[in-house]
């Protein structure tokens, strides 16, 4: 069984941090989750991937164990927390992890801060365009592209019923949404799923997530919303782009975009029979295609 211990580490920015430590090697790999989940829904990948790695997952702003005392209005902000993280626990030459929004999360940290990450692994991340949200305001509406934050926090389709469910702690309707759209084939043990459902309901931040990933783009393109600001090119290490064939989340026409946009320094491998979540789906491929690029020198 892995050695995992939870910890925190207080920010200057004012926010509390809490992460998990998975005990290993020289070899340094931080995970960054996406929405709806924190470091809790890591466990697997934490139990079972190989001892030479030390692993560290941590809980973003509003999520999880960590605080959430400042408002998170873009993926920057999310970012930033992991710059001040990193610099607090002294960590320094590892790989990341990014999933789903936390892909967007990787990539504006990697864009940014140069000297930390040497490589950078985009498991069913949004895309270098950021990840459209569409809603309604009334029953009537037809869904729509919404362009502001006070638009998202009134969305009848994603928000609300998200948010009621979280409040209300409504299992069967979070169940029903992630058996929908994310554990279409596998699902995770039932005492495991309980403990995962009850991990999304620590999430404080959702209308702020939506209209973050709405909002980002480091593309060079305009995505229907904003224009792009090109810090995509200020990525500078090897990135490997996952995407499970059956992801119903994150489109393939959004792996596309995002593998168009990083050029030569990524390379793109698909995940057979996986959906939205590959650590639930199938972990031995996963883990197969993790440490395969993490211990490669460069790309063949």
């Amino acid at each position: 069984m892995a050695f995992v211990t939870i910890k925190e580490v207080q920010l200057t920015n004012g926010e509390t941090i809490a992460y998990r430590e998975r005990h290993g090697g020289e070899k340094k790999v931080l995970l960054i989750h996406g929405n709806m989940t924190s470091s809790k829904h890591w466990d697997l990948f934490l139990e079972h991937m190989p001892d030479e790695y030390k692993l560290y997952a941590l809980d973003l702003r509003g999520f999880g164990l960590s605080s959430y005392n400042n408002l998170i209005t873009s993926i920057k902000d999310f970012s930033d927390d992991v710059k001040l993280f990193v610099d607090e626990i002294g960590l320094k030459d590892f790989a990341i992890v990014g999933w789903s929004t936390g892909g967007a999360v990787a990539m504006q940290f990697a864009a940014d801060y140069h000297g930390y990450c040497n490589k950078l692994i985009l498991l069913a991340s949004e895309s270098t365009r950021g990840y459209p949200f569409d809603g309604k305001l009334s029953e009537n509406d037809l869904p729509r592209r919404f362009t502001s934050y006070e638009d998202i926090k009134r969305d009848l389709i994603r928000t609300l019923p998200v948010q009621a469910a979280y409040d209300t702690n409504n299992v069967e309707l979070l169940k029903l949404i992630w058996n929908a759209v994310i554990y279409t084939k596998n699902q995770p043990a039932p005492e495991l799923y309980d403990e995962y459902v009850q991990d999304m309901r620590t999430q404080r931040n959702l209308a702020e997530v939506h209209h973050s990933n709405n909002t980002f783009n480091i593309s060079h393109h305009h995505n229907g919303l904003v224009e792009g600001n090109g810090l995509v090119d200020n990525i500078n290490v090897p990135v490997l782009v996952l995407r499970g064939e059956r992801d119903l989340v994150v489109t393939a026409e959004m792996t596309r975009e995002l593998v168009e946009d990083l050029g030569p320094k990524a390379k793109f491998v698909e995940l057979k029979d996986c959906g939205h979540s590959p650590l639930v789906d199938d972990l031995p491929q996963l883990l197969t295609e993790v440490t395969k690029f993490l211990n490669t020198e460069v790309f063949k």
